[in-house]
């Protein structure tokens, strides 16, 4: 062997890559087929044995042995230089015959390792779709999407962005009167209590979830009714509202409607749609046996009752989790809005961090009980277990301190309808910053004087200003 150093880096064993996934795997395959070939090779030396012992023992090779002997008998002896030269084409033809079985069993090994490889790949595709079918048959598809609107600003820079316009229904179907919530019976219909936006840019090194309150004052646009009984769009048309709250946006037009909203606002070409049935939420969370979160505050709320009374890090169970996104009437929250945004934003985190844990990735259990679960509480449109894994590889080993939760700017005060009123000055450079993939603007810059909410007879109204325009949050640092 050459020394070392000699040696070229480009011959050594691939034993000297990285760990990663993609290399544990295929050392799984090498060691799997090296046991496979070593085993192969000792059945192959134990069947040449018995051959060897059966052809030594059998009467032809008897009668050979005696008459070889009687020739060594009748024959004179050869000289020196004979017996070497036939020793020497002895040796000759046995590493010929050696050399020739040498190639016959790599051949061999060659076809037979080519079929188990062909076999594995086989099975693991297969495999791989016949769950994503499964899975996918679980999805409700619905019509949400426009693509091509021509609400859409930056086109060009936002290719191969993923935009998710994710929308928490407060349908009441399938709830119970002790559940606090009310019944489909008391409250038909279903409204949007939960907006987000979940934008990836293409280049993966950041994730923005920006939040828009439900109290949003709009413009909305002609919308077709939406059935959400029948998850369906019908053909009656709802007529444009020049002022309105976001939420009726859902209970008019659903998604569809919800989505020609967010795409005016935002200029972001909306690419997946993701409704979720708080009602069958709670199953997600029991999926993954829980998930814990960090309360800083006792949530006591005045329609939910004591929602989380415990602090510090607290693992919540699926009827806890329904009520903690839920609340809107906690004791000590600045707003209804602002303080609900905040905990579904914390818990979102959560909930995420769980589910790409290695408790939940390597538990084939749970990982198959909570997509069960997700699919079953979820409805979209371009959504399903082949989006959300190419998104997922997408941002593997993304830094959770990238991941960035904030609130669509407001001026923080509700006006005289009981509406939340867009910073538009601020709404436009951040979303600009999302389309372009630019530094975010500064979360507390100043409220221009033109776009301040009017000042107000409530001296406590006075203080809270402007000071709630933008709420920001990075997840890393809630845990």
């Amino acid at each position: 062997m050459p020394p070392r150093a000699e040696l070229d880096p480009l011959t050594m064993t691939d034993e000297m890559e990285a760990i990663d996934e993609a290399t544990q795997y295929r050392r799984k395959i090498d060691h799997t087929l090296a046991r496979f070939s070593a085993a192969h090779d000792e059945m192959e030396a134990e069947e040449a044995k018995r051959r060897e012992r059966r052809e030594r023992l059998s009467p032809a090779s008897l009668l050979e042995s005696t008459r070889t002997a009687l020739q060594r008998v009748v024959t004179p002896t050869p000289s020196a230089e004979e017996e070497a030269d036939a020793a020497e084409k002895a040796e000759q033809a046995r590493l010929l015959e050696k050399k020739r079985r040498k190639i016959e069993r790599s051949a061999r090994f060659g076809r037979i390792a080519a079929a188990v490889v062909a076999g594995l790949v086989f099975l693991g595709i297969g495999g791989a779709w016949g769950a994503q079918t499964y899975f996918d048959a679980k999805f409700t598809q619905v019509s949400a999407l426009d693509e091509n609107s021509a609400d859409i600003q930056d086109a060009a820079a936002q290719a191969n962005d993923e935009n998710f316009l994710m929308v928490g229904s407060d349908t009441r179907d399938g709830a119970s009167d002790e559940e606090g919530v009310g019944t489909a019976d008391s409250t038909p219909g279903a409204r949007s209590d939960t907006v987000m936006v979940a934008h990836v840019p293409a280049d993966r090194k950041r994730v923005v979830v920006t939040s828009f309150p439900r109290d949003l004052e709009i413009n909305r646009p002609e919308c077709q009714r939406w059935d959400p009984v029948q998850n369906k769009t019908t053909e009656e048309k709802v007529p444009a509202q020049k002022i309105a709250k976001l939420n009726t946006a859902y209970a008019v037009g659903g998604p569809a409607c919800v989505t020609k909203v967010i795409q005016q606002i935002t200029g972001l070409r909306i690419n997946h749609f993701v409704g979720i049935d708080f009602n069958g939420f709670k199953e997600m969370v029991d999926a993954v046996h829980g998930v814990t979160i960090h309360n800083e505050i006792p949530i006591d709320d005045g329609i939910l009752g004591k929602v989380l009374l415990q602090t510090g890090d607290v693992t919540i169970s699926g009827d806890q989790a329904l009520n903690f996104v839920r609340a809107r009437h906690v004791k000590g929250d600045p707003t209804s809005d602002y303080g609900r945004i905040k905990r579904q934003q914390e818990f979102i985190g959560a909930l995420l961090k769980k589910v790409m844990s290695s408790d939940v990735v390597l538990d084939p259990g749970k990982l198959s009980d909570f997509i069960t679960a997700f699919a079953k509480a979820t409805f979209g449109d371009n959504l399903g277990v082949k989006q959300m894994m190419t998104l997922a590889q997408s941002m593997k080993g993304l830094d959770p301190t990238k991941i960035t939760f904030l609130t669509v700017p407001t001026t923080g005060m509700a006006n005289s309808r009981g509406n939340e009123v867009l910073v538009l000055s601020k709404t436009k450079s951040l979303f600009d910053a999302l389309r372009n993939n630019t530094a975010l603007p500064d979360p507390n810059a100043p409220v221009p004087r033109s776009e301040q909410a009017p000042p107000t007879s409530t001296p406590k109204s006075k203080s809270s200003g402007s000071s709630k325009s933008t709420t920001t949050r990075k997840s890393g640092s809630t845990g």
